[in-house]
């Protein structure tokens, strides 16, 4: 099951849809259901929003609806350095910083920092950003495990970790500048419930970067090359940390362009998660 906002081209103003076979999109909004954040607070918020659907007239195809990102007023986190090709990379970008990123991936301690607010999160189909000052920018696809205000992982759904590679690259202590800015932080489609993490390790990431009619990078992975467990990422997340609306933790990348491809203006970024769906989003310079 997946649940996540939607507008028509007839109205404009977000609703809240669920989808059980990508299909049919049931309505939650006709029945109260008006924030999201808000529907995944219970005890068993998959088999609340199970129930509620049941008592939902409003169905329209899925292919019906403009799907907008999946989020609130939750805040936004990444974990880094969680796959061993991920250490590589950034140990390729900078000889300055290279031990750093070799210690954090094997140190009890993860990486762990603030990614976005979700107000500022881009949506499917809206533009992702690449900073005007940067030269090596790319996409990160990353599975995201999502929480309600006491802590509970409630779904996954996919999040693109938009970096400026040779900001980071230059110094550790320009992380914030190379990782959160305007439109660096996509989110979507779906938040996918009931799923266990035994399950989600067995999906498979891909991600495709298009230039005009052209395929110019293509790369897969899997979740279950993430080194950490999800509960242990969830620990560290929320240890001397609240988060009163909900949170969301980017869990890292594993596909990773080669080192002289970047980013241009108008790129298409088309990220694909089994047991999720697909992310898709254009670039634009800000």
């Amino acid at each position: 099951m997946k649940v996540g906002y939607y507008y028509t081209k007839a109205n404009s103003i977000a609703r809240i849809g669920l989808t059980v076979d990508d299909l049919e999109l049931i309505d939650l909004t006709s029945v109260g259901i008006h924030n999201l954040s808000y529907a995944l607070e219970g005890l068993d918020p998959f088999e609340n929003l199970r129930r509620e659907a049941s008592r939902s007239f409003i169905r329209l195809p899925v292919s019906d609806a403009i799907l907008a990102a999946p989020v609130n007023n939750q805040e936004i986190w990444a974990a880094g350095v969680t796959y061993l090709r991920s250490k590589a990379a950034r140990m390729e970008e900078s000889d300055f910083s290279a031990t750093a990123y070799d210690r954090v991936y094997e140190a009890a301690r993860p990486e762990i920092f603030f990614k976005a607010l979700g107000s500022k999160v881009v949506g499917p189909g809206g533009p992702v950003g690449i900073r005007s000052d940067a030269r090596w920018s790319v996409p990160e696809p990353e599975l995201v495990l999502v929480f309600n205000r006491y802590g509970d992982r409630v779904g996954f759904t996919i999040g693109n970790d938009m970096s400026s590679r040779d900001i980071e690259g230059e110094n550790l202590l320009y992380l914030p500048q190379a990782k959160t800015y305007r439109a660096s932080c996509a989110i979507g489609p779906w938040i996918r419930l009931g799923v266990d993490e035994a399950e989600a390790r067995s999906w498979g990431i891909r991600m495709e970067i298009h230039r005009a009619d052209t395929l110019v990078f293509q790369g897969a992975t899997q979740v279950s090359q993430i080194k950490r467990s999800f509960d242990e990422l969830a620990r560290w997340l929320h240890r001397c940390e609240s988060f009163p609306y909900g949170s969301m933790l980017l869990t890292g990348t594993g596909i990773v362009p080669p080192n002289d491809f970047t980013l241009a203006a108008d790129d298409r970024v088309i990220i694909e998660i089994d047991g999720i769906g697909r992310l898709e989003n254009h670039v634009a310079v800000v």
